[in-house]
């Protein structure tokens, strides 16, 4: 018998093993995911931060002779090589993905589709960070680099949420209704939050930490961009404040809820860290500190807006 023949028992062989429902593994692989997608924000910080981005001078490899690192290149082309490895890792998990939710690619077809957009997502990601480098660390490629970051997360938060049978079609769980007026108010805090998200870009093009000593900035007023920065701060917080309001006036219980006081947690701590490396003279570290919550709170406005679709209405 060929290999021709014997390919499609082979396959099928290992399709019988794959599970035909939802199940623990599937939803653990969505969490690392998140997690993932999260800790990539937080090293694509680290890289610019400690003027790392032209740690690797090239891509693909890391030099013109050797793929990875090298000693000589020091702590800069550890970083960088690191992110990029973090990059791999995450297609790895992704691909995983897809493979455990083979069998369930048409019954689950919202679960399939996010993977396949988090594996396709995930080497353009790859090549916007190789055209990084070879521009120089243009501010702008920089900026769309941080914003498919950004996507990722909300993409791996919806993902975690269907796996979870929290929200979709597939919800395994009865969430309590929710005032009318719930609804929009989550999905104009989920929108700000992106305008906040898109607004910080051209905040940090402007600002003095480009990645290298050598690295352009975008010759935008910084203090200008700041203070336009935080209008759709201000909405966000405005509007979360008024999400607790109606948990509190309504007694809503269950997920709404929890993910309400998430959103207004991670927003207050986004606040304070804003606030205070403005009039500190933007440190790194707390620099660092506001991506990491940028990415959470990507995430918590998308799980409390999701949350809000699903939930019926009274």
């Amino acid at each position: 018998m060929s290999t021709a023949s014997r390919l499609p028992k082979t396959v099928q062989r290992l399709t019988s093993k794959l599970p035909t429902e939802v199940n623990r593994t599937i939803r653990r692989l969505a969490v690392l995911s998140l997690i993932g997608q999260t800790v990539l924000v937080v090293t694509g910080g680290a890289v610019r931060l400690t003027a790392s981005g032209l740690g690797c001078p090239t891509w693909p490899r890391c030099t013109a002779d050797s793929l990875v690192n090298t000693p000589e290149m020091g702590i800069h082309g550890f970083i960088e090589f690191g992110n990029r490895l973090l990059t791999f890792a995450l297609a790895a998990v992704a691909a995983l993905m897809l493979v455990y939710l083979w069998n369930l690619r048409k019954e689950r077809r919202d679960l399939f589709l996010l993977a396949v957009g988090l594996l396709a997502s995930i080497p353009a990601q790859a090549v916007i960070g190789g055209i990084t480098v070879l521009s120089g660390l243009n501010p702008w490629v920089v900026g769309l680099h941080f914003l498919v970051s950004m996507a990722l997360v909300v993409f791996a938060t919806l993902l975690v949420n269907r796996a979870f049978g929290r929200t979709g079609h597939f919800m395994n769980r009865s969430l309590p209704a929710l005032p009318s007026v719930a609804r929009p108010v989550m999905m104009a805090v989920a929108a700000f939050s992106a305008i906040a998200v898109m607004l910080g870009v051209v905040v940090t093009g402007a600002g003095p930490h480009a990645g290298d000593a050598d690295a352009p900035r975008n010759n935008l007023d910084w203090d200008l961009f700041s203070h336009i920065h935080a209008i759709p701060a201000y909405l966000i917080t405005a509007g979360t404040v008024f999400a607790v309001y109606l948990v509190v006036r309504h007694r809503i219980a269950g997920p709404f809820r929890t993910g309400t006081y998430l959103l207004l947690a991670v927003t207050a701590l986004q606040a304070v860290i804003g606030f205070t490396q403005y009039y500190n003279g933007i440190p790194a570290l707390l620099v660092g500190a506001h991506m990491l919550g940028a990415a959470l709170l990507m995430s918590a406005a998308t799980n409390a807006a999701d949350l809000a679709k699903s939930a019926p209405l009274k």
